[in-house]
């Protein structure tokens, strides 16, 4: 991270598997929010460039400064148009929302395939690469891992919010709807003054998916 760098204390592994981590797992949450509503029949995020793999399209500058600073951050939000859905518009949105921290999971299955298979090409590599190669997949798996039990947090603006908000009955999706004003408040107050809490809750889901892909 960019205060490990300033303090001399920078490990040039680590700081690849996060940009790497960063820019991919970005670029594939965001893309899947605009593929999704566009199948769904919304051509808003078609329009604004969106339905793209290119980093630039999804990666917000100070989101990705302070995801290098601090390990948290966001990419650029997709804007949908809930009544442009071939859904019902709390149905269509939780289908959008879900798609990303989704394509998170299933890029994270993707990257244990080559981790688990690497010890048995570790011989024919030169050096250390091995390592450094089992490092940088297994940092981006943990990275996409975290980004995706993170959005799932039912707190507003978090694709949680919105995929419970679907889930639930009309009087009680309104009920959750008005905590909308204090979502960010709260979610900066986990982050930065939660202590273990907020570790608490994606930590377990985390560890669990990770020992299904990768066995440790």
């Amino acid at each position: 991270m960019l205060r490990d760098l300033l303090s001399g204390n920078f490990d040039p592994v680590e700081f690849a598997t996060i940009l790497i981590a960063l820019i991919v797992g970005i670029t594939i949450h965001e893309f899947s929010h605009a593929f999704a509503a566009d199948r769904l029949g919304d051509s808003l995020p078609r329009r604004q460039g969106r339905l793209t793999l290119s980093p630039l399209a999804h990666l917000d500058p100070v989101g990705t400064l302070l995801f290098l600073i601090s390990g948290f951050g966001w990419g650029r939000p997709v804007q949908i148009n809930p009544f442009a859905l071939r859904a019902a518009p709390r149905v269509g949105e939780a289908i959008v929302a879900v798609a990303g921290p989704a394509s998170n999971i299933l890029l994270a299955a993707f990257i244990a395939i080559p981790l688990r298979l690497l010890p048995f090409f570790a011989e024919g590599l030169p050096g250390n690469a091995d390592l450094i190669a089992a490092s940088l997949l297994r940092g981006v798996l943990t990275y996409n891992l975290i980004l995706a039990f993170f959005n799932l947090i039912p707190i507003f603006p978090l694709d949680g919010f919105a995929i419970l908000k679907g889930l639930l009955p009309a009087d009680l999706a309104f009920q959750l709807d008005q905590t909308r004003a204090w979502g960010t408040a709260i979610l900066f107050l986990l982050v930065f003054a939660g202590g273990g809490i907020l570790g608490s809750i994606i930590g377990p889901p985390i560890f669990f998916v990770s020992r299904v892909l990768i066995g440790n």
